[in-house]
């Protein structure tokens, strides 16, 4: 039901509808330098995402977040929920190489490398091949439904469907081993958890990419909304030449542009024609622009064929438009303090966490007080307290440890000789330390600091000490 008001200068109230119908964009293909970078980038990110997980790493996949196990394997690191902070470390290194990538050159994140971008670009690139370019396109969607236009949709959507399932499929791989996924995928024996995340992540991707597409970015896109606030006028932006290209005309290859009172544009529509978001980059920045470039490569094109200079729409910033700087002062300009502090900071945080990644313990150990049994007088008045230890080996080899405790005179650990963990084991270890009558009434009744020393029986000789306390009872 749509919502209308009446117009202000009509007596009769006639009824004008607030909402327009959304046009199809019908973007034109474009080949230039910034093109093959995104074709580049396409072909980068999806080799990784498919290809990672059938990758084998010490006898297993090289990338598996195993949620059941509760164990992250990345190559030859094994993780844990108490690794949590490394996750935390990988989101501000994400947020802060966006903040500086947006600061230098704009939205390069979502013109190159956002999913939404590469996916769209992939599902039209299956729509060309199968309907043909942007004329080929519009001229049988404006022609009704005929076999030939009916067998070309079924082909592209049977086309998108397989993509957008293969694609959900490998989203599931990295948390189910892909191998075993894939036995259950040769009889549809998923479970429901699996049935639902591929369906789910294909149905996303098949509505994104293939219906969606620029609406994302327009409208769903919070990025899109927020950029402004990260841009300023020495950031690096698409941008037409105004002064160069106005006025705007057709006109033959050899007209005098002086004598015709003409600008280099030649208003051929062809930066709208290749905008994936539709916009018309003349007008200036909008919001909408995602920054991938493509009126730059067809406009540079346009000024080859027309023998005139390159770059009537280019990279720039705004004060180098106005104070017609040259490429390098433009670039001097974009070394400003915002940037240099995004870039410390970066350089800090990735440094800490590859830092701490390096200097990270084979083992983890948790000393946890047995609740059943806090403090108890045993034979011959020994006094035990009673622990277990939480052994993680972070490895991928088997591992022995032995645990000693100092802290008290004469006390004796039980249980804490040649303990042995199997590759990326995790299990409780029960250990009993006792000191004898007389310090423990030295000591007199309460709580006594307790040091209790893991040692690692291979190679590398790590050691790790927690701190805990023995009661002595009253």
């Amino acid at each position: 039901m749509s919502t209308a008001v009446p117009k202000e200068d009509d007596a009769a109230g006639e009824l004008v509808s607030l909402y327009q119908k959304q046009k199809k964009i019908y973007a034109r293909a474009v080949s230039g330098w910034f093109a093959g970078w995104r074709w580049a980038l396409v072909w980068i990110t999806q080799i990784v995402f498919y290809g990672l997980p059938w990758l084998e790493w010490n006898a297993r996949q090289a990338v598996l977040f195993d949620l059941s196990a509760r164990r992250f394997y990345i190559f030859n690191l094994v993780l844990y929920p108490q690794d949590f902070i490394y996750l935390t470390g990988l989101l501000i290194i994400s947020a802060y190489g966006l903040f500086l990538f947006t600061a230098v050159a704009g939205r390069l994140w979502c013109g190159f490398a956002c999913p939404q971008t590469v996916y769209t670009e992939v599902f039209m690139w299956i729509e060309r091949k199968v309907e043909g370019d942007r004329a080929q396109r519009m001229k049988r969607d404006a022609g009704g439904w005929t076999l030939d236009r009916g067998w070309r949709a079924l082909a592209k959507q049977g086309a998108w469907m397989a993509l957008a399932l293969w694609t959900g499929f490998t989203f599931v791989g990295y948390f189910t081993p892909i191998q075993t996924l894939w036995a259950e995928a040769m009889v549809l024996g998923f479970g429901p958890w699996e049935w639902f995340w591929v369906l789910f992540y294909a149905l996303a991707t098949y509505g994104n990419a293939g219906f969606l597409r620029e609406q994302v970015c327009k409208y769903m896109c919070p990025y899109a909304r927020f950029q402004s606030a990260m841009f300023d006028k020495d950031t690096m932006i698409i941008s037409y030449d105004a002064e160069r290209g106005d006025p705007r005309g057709t006109r033959g290859r050899k007209t005098d542009l002086k004598a015709a009172n003409l600008g280099d544009c030649i208003d051929c529509g062809l930066c709208v024609q290749v905008c994936p978001t539709g916009i018309d980059i003349r007008n200036g920045l909008q919001y909408e622009c995602i920054g991938c470039a493509a009126c730059i490569d067809v406009c540079d094109g346009v000024m080859d064929k027309m023998q005139y200079p390159r770059g009537l729409i280019r990279y720039a910033t705004l004060n180098g438009m106005a104070g017609h700087w040259t490429r390098a002062e433009m670039f001097r300009h974009v070394l400003r303090p915002r940037v240099l502090i995004y870039t410390a900071i970066l350089l800090l945080v990735s440094g800490a966490l590859l830092t701490s990644l390096w200097m990270r313990a084979p083992f983890r150990v948790d000393v946890v007080r047995d609740r059943a049994s806090l403090a108890r007088i045993v034979d011959d008045g020994w006094v035990e307290n009673v622990y277990r230890l939480q052994m993680m080996n972070t490895t991928e080899q088997p591992q022995r440890y032995r645990v000693v405790a100092t802290g008290l005179q004469g006390l004796v650990l039980e249980g804490g000789d040649a303990i042995a963990l199997g590759s990326a084991e995790n299990k409780w270890v029960p250990v009993s330390v006792r000191v004898p009558p007389e310090t423990a009434a030295q000591a007199g009744p309460g709580a006594h600091s307790l040091m209790i020393r893991i040692e690692s029986l291979g190679k590398d000789g790590v050691m790790l000490d927690e701190k805990t306390t023995f009661l002595v009872p009253r």
